[in-house]
């Protein structure tokens, strides 16, 4: 039997409430984004995950901090830790909390994508020899990711998997936990691959309790157009995989 996540629906009850779903997409021009992947203890495989998803084999956590110039709201930088996961046999990234610097920002996120985000100081520095990424709450490190000594490739060569957002969603007269796709499209500006290294990462700060990264699979640098998109699916985290899906 295929494996499905075992983690309670009742952690998903408290996700920001999707007041505006999005209708018309957002353009982010110029955006730098930074992502390494890993792998993680199997230990940990399905209990990271709702019921509607299937873990990936091997499991892994995505970690991405994207450096926005320019938006409808202003500039931002966004951190995000998504774990690897399947809704059915599509690859997506369940985002359960995120963080970011900017209250407009987050309000918008929120309320338009279903973004489960948090302010926090996240700063981005691109130099010649490596690119970093920080989130840091009171001082206290809760991701620091960097790629050293980036070498050029082609925007065909990178993938970023679609998001799904731990949200609340108003269905049949009442606030319901949902999982909210969010698939952004791209246009690559340039692109570079690197060595991974992740200098502190706290599991609790990001819902992820027990996720214990164990081997770096890879870590890309894009400068990229990012399109919003409008929303279109949703999952139901209490479903199986083959029945989660709803389509607005």
């Amino acid at each position: 039997m295929p494996l499905v996540g075992t983690r309670p629906v009742a952690d998903f009850a408290s996700g920001p409430l999707v007041t505006a779903p999005a209708t018309e997409r957002w353009e982010l021009p110029g955006a730098g984004i930074l992502q390494l992947m890993y792998e993680i203890d199997s230990a940990c495989m399905t209990s990271l995950l709702p019921p509607a998803l299937h873990p990936t084999i091997p499991p892994t956590l995505v970690f991405t901090v994207t450096n926005v110039p320019e938006s409808p709201v202003g500039s931002f930088v966004l951190a995000e830790v998504k774990v690897g996961s399947r809704s059915g046999a599509r690859p997506r990234g369940l985002l359960v909390r995120g963080y970011c610097n900017s209250a407009a920002a987050i309000d918008a996120l929120a309320s338009r994508w279903g973004y489960p985000l948090a302010r926090a100081d996240c700063t981005f520095a691109k130099r010649y020899d490596r690119i970093e990424g920080a989130v840091h709450i009171g001082g206290r490190p809760v991701l620091e990711l960097t790629l050293l000594n980036p070498d050029p490739i082609s925007g065909n060569d990178v993938q970023y998997l679609a998001n799904l957002n731990a949200a609340r969603m108003m269905r049949d007269g009442g606030e319901v936990p949902r999982l909210v796709q969010v698939d952004p499209d791209y246009a690559f500006r340039s692109a570079d691959r690197g060595k991974p290294q992740l200098g502190a990462f706290d599991p609790g700060a990001w819902g992820l309790a027990g996720a214990s990264p164990s081997f770096p699979v890879s870590a890309s640098y894009c400068v990229a157009g990012i399109s919003l998109p409008e929303i279109r699916y949703l999952a139901d985290p209490a479903k199986d995989p083959l029945t989660a899906v709803e389509r607005l």
